[in-house]
Formats: structure tokens, sequence, C-alpha cells
């Protein structure tokens, strides 16, 4: 849809005042209103029944008190709501109220911030073991049952190595005995992209899109991983960052909630899920007859680090 007709139909949906939309992203829409400024998600990306089930989990967190953005019910008193489309089809919307904070520059990111986030995402899985306890959750998946990670559709054939290996590290994964100290419901997508950081350091984590059953240490290795990629800014060792960082965000972690030292333990390995998780999400969704040479790049060099066993982050 346009942005004017978009607009039109958030006019007609909720008790809103909106002066203007502004696309982020091709699902993500900044809404500026006389009340302030909201971001609307209109996506089919999820169910209606999965997306229920996600903001009534976000709201749960929001009312106990972690920092998450809040979604507006419509006229209708939904949390997701149908926008009609022609043809008789219609699109899913959540509102949400814009979040206090920035995305940090990269020289923010440093042990301090990142004792911070092990702080909130403690809180996180503690509350998650809450709102499991006392509500069922039967739409948002185990992590393994998501499209993203069918690694063997999606990873070429040829590429037998890294086949052979994300075939173990599943299979390693497979046999980690769950229980609600270690398993449950997480982010699932904590890059630092989708942590908000305001004046005080408080943080907002934001877009649970993706959301799902996993073990809690994955909710870690994420925001590490991607503060290796994208957030070190030079001046030092990078491996002195990198186990900075991640002394930090585990010290953080442990004020708010525990992890046990056989969970520990496996942190390489699911560093290692990671690693294969974004190589096989490039095969995914980038065009493969028609790849930029910067794309080329970026696959080789994650064919080297995967298929070499190496790795840039250690406890």
């Amino acid at each position: 849809m346009a942005e004017n007709k978009i607009l039109e139909k958030l006019n007609e949906q909720y008790l809103v005042d909106f002066t203007k939309v502004e696309p982020v992203t091709d699902e993500m829409f900044r809404c500026t209103a006389k009340q302030g400024t909201y971001f609307a998600r209109i996506t089919n990306y999820k169910t209606e029944e999965e997306q229920v089930e996600e903001v009534n989990y976000t709201n749960f967190l929001y009312n106990s008190g972690l920092g998450v953005s809040p979604t507006i019910p419509s006229r209708n008193g939904k949390l997701v709501e149908k926008i009609p489309l022609p043809n008789n089809k219609e699109v899913l919307t959540v509102l949400y109220q814009a979040a206090p904070g920035i995305h940090a520059p990269m020289k923010q990111w440093n042990a301090n911030i990142f004792k911070n986030l092990g702080r909130q995402i403690g809180k996180l899985h503690r509350l998650s073991k809450q709102y499991e306890s006392t509500h069922q959750v039967k739409n948002i998946h185990d992590w393994h049952k998501n499209e993203e990670y069918d690694f063997f559709k999606y990873i070429p054939k040829e590429e037998k190595t890294i086949r052979d290996l994300a075939g173990e590290v599943l299979s390693s994964i497979e046999k980690i005995p769950k229980d609600n100290e270690n398993y449950g419901l997480i982010h699932g997508d904590l890059w630092l992209e989708n942590i908000l950081v305001d004046e005080e350091q408080k943080l907002t984590m934001i877009d649970f899109q993706d959301c799902e059953k996993h073990f809690y240490l994955y909710d870690l290795v994420v925001p590490i991983y991607s503060a290796m990629e994208f957030s070190f800014a030079g001046n030092g060792n990078i491996d002195d960052y990198g186990r900075s960082i991640t002394k930090a965000i585990f010290a953080g972690y442990e004020e708010e909630n525990t992890i046990s030292p056989e969970m520990l333990d496996r942190f390489p390995l699911f560093v290692k899920l990671k690693e294969i998780f974004d190589y096989s999400l490039m095969h995914m969704y980038w065009d493969k007859a028609n790849l930029t040479e910067e794309q080329v790049r970026i696959l080789n060099l994650y064919r080297i680090r995967i298929e070499k066993n190496l790795s840039f982050i250690h406890l």
C-alpha cells in the first residue's frame, strides 16, 4: 500500500490522530500523530494466532517492568488488527508506542552497556519463566520448527563440509536435556539494531517478531555475535574487546537469572549455531543467480570461518 493509503487505514482503525506515515522497512512504518510517535508493523509474515500470542507475551513483559514497547489496541480493542486490501485480502497490523532511546553508536557499546544488557536479558528470561507458568503457549514455536533453521534446504548440497558441520551442531543441541531453567521463550533476534539506548543508558528491546522457544543461552550469544561483527570501532585488540563484553553480559545476566556451568560450557556450540544460521539465511534470501560482489565476499568469509572452525568469540 502507498503511504497515504496506510495513513487512511490507520486512522480508521485506531483512536490516534495520525498525520504522517514513513516506511522504515518493507513492513515497519514510523507514524507521526498529534499524540506522539508510533510504529506500525504491517505484515503477514506470521499468522494472526502467532502475532496475538507474541503481543500478549510482550505486553506481559511491559507490564512487568521490562523495557519493551507497549502495544496500542485498535478501536475494536484488538492488539492485532486486520486491514482490508483489494481482492478480499487482509494484512495484519500491530501498533506500538515508540520506545525511548536511539540505536547507539559503535563506540557506546562497551563493557558497561553490555553488563546492563545482560541484566535486561536475565530479567527477560526470568519473566518468561513466570509467563509460561501461567499461560499456555501454543503458537510460538520451538526454534528448530522455524523455516530459518532448515539448513539442509538452503545450504547447497555441494557444500558438504558445512552441511556436515550443521548436522553435527543440530544433533548436539537436540541432545541437550531441556528444563524450565535452560529453555523457554526468548527474543530470538537480539542483534544490536533491536536494542535502543536512552541518555541514561536504559535499554528497550524491540522487534519480538522472531520470538521463539529456545535455549536461553542463545539470547546471550546473538548480541555478542552482533557486536563483534558490527560494533568494534578499533583503537584496541578485537579479541580483548570480545572477551570484555562477553564477561560483562554474563555478569549482568547472573544478577537477574542463573545459568548452569553445563550450559556455559556449550557457549561455543551456540556460537556455531548462530554462524550457520546466518550463512543459511544468506542462501535463503539472496538471489543466487545475481549475487553482488559484496555478497560473494561475505559468503566466502563465512565459508572460511565455518569450514576452518574458526571462532572470534570466547568466554
